[in-house]
Formats: C-alpha cells, sequence, structure tokens
C-alpha cells in the first residue's frame, strides 16, 4: 500500500532526526558535556528545548518511558550542564554526522529549509510541548544545523500527536510498547529494558491487551489488534498531516522527493540498527 505523504513525511525526516541516537559522537554529547551516562545524555538532549523540566513533565512528554528511569537522569542533569549548553552541543554535534553521512547535505539544506520552515512555521502548538519547544531554537546560522532542528520539529509533532492517538485509545506508555511489539515494529525485550519496565509491569500490561482481546493467550497479536495498531497509525497521520497544509500538492512533492535521497543514504549507512527502538523500517516511501 502507498504510504500517505503524511507517512512519507516521517519516513523521510525521521532518518535525518535520528543520527542524534544512534551516530557514535552524537551518542556521546552527554560525555561532551559533562553528564553521567548515555541515558542521562538521551534524557537531557531530548528535554532541553523545555528548559530544566523534571522527571514528572519529561515521563508525560516523552510518552514511553519508565518514570523511575526518567528519574535517575532529571533533574540531576542540569546540575551538570544547562539545557542551553545542552542544545547548542547537539545542534553541532548532528549537524557535524549529517555532512560525513550526506555528501549532499549542504545542497538538501539550501533547498529544503524553506518549505520545511513554511509548515513548522504554521503548524498549531497547542497540546504540543515538544514541537512547541524545538520550533524556538529553528533559527540557527549553519544551515545544516537549521535543517536538523526543522527535522526534528517534524519528528516531534508527529510524537506529540502520536502520544495524544494513544491516549485517546485509552494506551499507557507500557501498553502501547506492548502493542508496538506484538506487530514487530520493535523487538520485545530490548524495547521493555530501553524503555526501563520491569518484567513484571511488563507482563501485567500484556494481561491488560488480553483482557481487551488485543492479544492472544500465548501473547500474539489479534486481528482486534492489528486493527487497534492500525486505526493508532492512521490517527496519527492524520493529525500529523496538518505539517502539510502549507504546501500545495506539488510544492509537497518536491519537497518529498529532495528528501529521499538524503534518507536513503542514512538507512544505508547502517548508523541505524533494524529493527530499532523508534520503529523505523527501511523503506523511505
Amino acid at each position: 500500500m502507498t504510504p500517505s505523504r503524511s507517512r512519507t513525511l516521517w519516513l523521510r525526516t525521521e532518518p535525518l532526526h535520528a543520527v542524534v541516537y544512534f551516530d557514535e559522537r552524537c551518542r556521546g554529547l552527554g560525555r561532551a558535556v559533562g553528564l553521567k551516562g548515555f541515558w542521562m545524555g538521551y534524557f537531557a538532549a531530548r528535554t532541553a528545548p523545555m528548559g530544566r523540566v523534571g522527571p514528572g513533565v519529561a515521563a508525560a512528554a516523552l510518552g514511553v518511558f519508565a518514570p523511575g528511569m526518567v528519574a535517575r537522569s532529571l533533574p540531576s542533569a542540569w546540575e551538570y550542564a544547562s539545557p542551553d549548553r545542552v542544545v547548542e552541543e547537539r545542534a553541532r554535534l548532528t549537524a557535524a554526522a549529517l555532512r560525513r553521512l550526506v555528501p549532499s547535505v549542504d545542497a538538501l539544506a539550501a533547498a529544503a529549509n524553506a518549505p520545511l520552515w513554511a509548515m513548522v512555521e504554521d503548524a498549531p502548538s497547542l497540546a504540543r510541548p515538544l514541537f512547541a519547544a524545538n520550533r524556538d531554537l529553528v533559527h540557527r546560522a549553519d544551515p545544516v544545523e537549521r535543517l536538523w532542528q526543522l527535522a526534528t520539529c517534524i519528528r516531534e509533532f508527529r510524537g506529540d500527536a502520536h502520544v495524544a492517538v494513544l491516549a485517546d485509545h485509552d494506551l499507557d506508555a507500557r501498553e502501547s510498547l506492548v502493542l508496538a511489539a506484538a506487530t514487530d515494529r520493535v523487538d520485545p525485550s530490548g524495547i521493555r529494558r530501553d524503555r526501563g519496565w520491569s518484567e513484571e509491569e511488563w507482563t501485567s500490561s500484556m494481561d491488560r491487551m488480553r483482557a481487551r482481546g488485543l492479544l492472544d493467550t500465548a501473547g500474539r497479536i489479534t486481528e482486534r489488534g492489528l486493527t487497534e495498531r492500525e486505526l493508532i497509525e492512521d490517527d496519527t497521520d492524520r493529525l500529523a498531516a496538518r505539517l502539510l497544509r502549507p504546501l500545495a500538492r506539488t510544492g509537497a512533492d518536491t519537497l518529498l522527493a529532495a528528501l529521499e535521497p538524503a534518507a536513503r543514504h542514512i538507512l544505508d549507512s547502517d548508523v541505524l540498527p533494524f529493527p530499532n527502538p523508534i520503529g523505523l523500517p527501511r523503506a523511505v516511501g
């Protein structure tokens, strides 16, 4: 099935954003600013645009992490590095990563930054905390830093929408991960550990999914579960499609075509593992 333009936009901007998690030098961001360990660096980098937030706000905005895991990093991260410093370091490292991975990234920035900004500037910020915080950081002098920040705004707009959709489908953080793992979008044992949930918590969520008819007795996804998952993705696409409103159909197609080679470069570089915890496939739409 041909993906919607909204889904294709995600498939072609998410790889640009995702270098911050998987490029080896970007993964060293925490150490570069004096933070303690990868996860403190992750939570600081992801939430720094919102300022000195604590674990409650961060866990609610991020949507899938165990609160206890977040609390091991926040707010203590801000004792070692300010949010402003983290924001500057992540911009520097991600732009350098994109220049290593995508030979034509400066040309892409010249072509894509204006239409990406048109979408980001026009998009509503209501109930989209990570998007709103990142939009305030777009105006960077380096065009590749700006490109990465714009891709990050696109990503967080969709992410904020996805969290809202999960809540609307009456799924909490654990249940949403259990359902995603049952569809093989992510590795079950890896995603459980990486998001900080215990085996007992995971099993409890599986039991609730069985009670709702989304999993069978063996823990496999049911037809009802597949339908629920498809509805979640379709609802996310529908809400994220708001981004494309400022662009005419031809303008959207031109932008998506310009983004495709860069996305392919990153996916073909083996920087990202497959499967990966963000559920990104090898396809670019």
